[in-house]
């Protein structure tokens, strides 16, 4: 049985015009996700995931790594075992992501976002700077709310995505009358229509 390091070095990727994919990986993983900036593979038959950056973005192992050791005493945060040079090794959680319960119609209670609120102030507390918090980063698990991907905790620029989330949970979703469930190319649409305007608003204010 390969070490978590030796299976993360095992894995190869190359470049193509559409950007990066895998050509191999060892037989004791599963490939079960892509990112923006990586391969998530989870070691069978464990309760680890392998998180392979794309070369163009391998600087990144040490920074998420570095900050997920920041967060290691708060239970909210996915736990990570180790990091190397291109990959993190960390926990593999089972859930919906908030994402996927507006798809399934799984209810989102407050509690949910108070667990949130309490986990952005525990990294604050720490030094960092929640940042890049939306939909497909919290997880509904049998035991609790959790948040993966925390590369853009060191950001230094305002991020406020929480906040218009939360507005948005509390002004629209929270009512009764407010549906609980829509297609997946809606709310792809609406996040394509809140980049934009986010995006216009930073260039606007420089």
């Amino acid at each position: 049985m390969k070490t978590d390091s030796e299976l993360a070095f095992a894995i190869h990727l190359a470049e193509t015009p559409e950007g990066f994919t895998v050509t191999s990986y060892p037989d004791q993983l599963e490939w079960i996700g892509t990112g923006r900036s990586a391969f998530v593979f989870r070691v069978t038959g464990t309760d680890r995931v392998i998180k392979k950056f794309f070369p163009s973005h391998r600087h990144l192992a040490a920074i998420e790594g570095s900050i997920y050791d920041q967060l290691d005493s708060f239970a909210t945060y996915a736990k990570q075992y180790e990091y190397g040079p291109d990959y993190l090794v960390i926990e593999y959680i089972e859930g919906q992501t908030l994402f996927e319960c507006l798809i399934s119609g799984t209810l989102i209670t407050d509690d949910v976002i108070q667990t949130v609120d309490q986990a952005l102030a525990e990294a604050r507390s720490v030094g960092l700077n929640p940042s890049d918090i939306h939909l497909r980063n919290i997880l509904l698990t049998p035991t609790g709310t959790r948040i993966i991907d925390v590369a853009r905790f060191r950001q230094t620029d305002p991020c406020t995505q929480w906040d218009d989330l939360k507005r948005a949970y509390q002004y629209f979703y929270a009512k009764p009358y407010f549906p609980k469930r829509f297609s997946e190319s809606f709310l792809n649409t609406i996040a394509d229509v809140y980049k934009g305007r986010l995006f216009e608003s930073m260039r606007k204010t420089g």
